[in-house]
């Protein structure tokens, strides 16, 4: 692996952070533009990852199955011919048949989600959106007040508390809720500890948060979604270690996972031109 070439590339591209860390030790922490490691950075979409992850111990917790559908929970899909196809993993997997669109400030709330028509049949195309995590969102939502808490209070509690790890703050949207698929402000010492549970195959510090049969579950292509899992993106990258995985935000955000190596890489930046794949070839060689 070739730390420097890595550290130059994104040094050459507006770096904010670039943290390397390998079998438990930090290689690599470089700041740039003012940031430093406990400053929460914006992930974009790179907090997507958050939600496969969720849903799996959700369905491990017994609150959800990963294959019911929407329709299950909201009677308008189940009364639509096309949409009472889709499951909750298709939404999470962008397999639904939903459209491009939800990105960015373009985030819808879970009622308005709800209202979305398909583009295409069920599980015939992957199209990357951010419509899908809001209906997701809404049944997980619908599940959950039985209990008083919200999808981000669940992923809280059950996953970033146990390893130690705060989100500085979450966008809120037009009635109050925050948006799945995007608007967490991380530091990147903190990010690191979810690639760390990652790597970790669910374990973390020697606790078990998540067992890693269910949490596999999230790095597990389709016939349709070949290089997406449960909201995180699979390899694709020549010569690379097959167990390689990674989240991605607009301009550079990511947060890059190779549990063979026990490697996590955190990447903040504000880059018009980050390339995922050119990263990964600088830094393996």
């Amino acid at each position: 692996m070739s730390l420097d070439d890595a550290l130059s590339y994104a040094a050459a591209r507006e770096l904010h952070a670039l943290v390397v860390a390998r079998d438990g030790r930090l290689d690599a922490e470089v700041y740039g533009a003012g940031w430093d490691g406990a400053k929460p950075h914006p992930l974009y979409s790179g907090a997507k990852s958050f939600w496969g992850v969720a849903a799996v111990a959700a369905q491990a917790d017994g609150l959800l199955s990963l294959d019911e559908t929407v329709g299950a929970t909201f009677p308008a899909w189940r009364d639509d011919l096309q949409r009472r196809r889709v499951t909750l993993r298709m939404l999470l997997q962008m397999t639904s048949g939903i459209g491009f669109g939800g990105l960015g400030n373009a985030v819808p709330t879970y009622e308005r989600a709800l209202e979305t028509q398909l583009k295409r049949d069920p599980e015939t195309t992957f199209t990357y959106s951010g419509i899908p995590l809001q209906v997701f969102g809404a049944v997980f939502a619908r599940k959950l007040a039985a209990l008083g808490k919200t999808p981000h209070e669940y992923v809280r509690e059950r996953i970033l508390d146990p390893i130690g790890m705060t989100i500085g703050s979450w966008r809120e949207l037009s009635d109050g809720t925050h948006p799945l698929p995007t608007g967490a402000f991380v530091a990147a010492r903190e990010w690191l500890k979810f690639g760390t549970l990652i790597a970790g195959h669910g374990t973390y510090d020697g606790k078990v948060v998540l067992a890693a049969d269910m949490l596999a579950q999230c790095f597990a292509p389709t016939a349709v979604a070949t290089r997406y899992g449960l909201g995180w993106w699979l390899d694709g990258l020549k010569n690379a270690p097959p167990d390689l995985v990674y989240a991605s935000g607009a301009a550079g955000q990511a947060l890059y996972v190779i549990p063979s190596t026990n490697t996590i890489i955190v990447h903040f930046s504000k880059a018009t031109n980050w390339n995922h794949q050119a990263f990964l070839r600088h830094f393996l060689n």
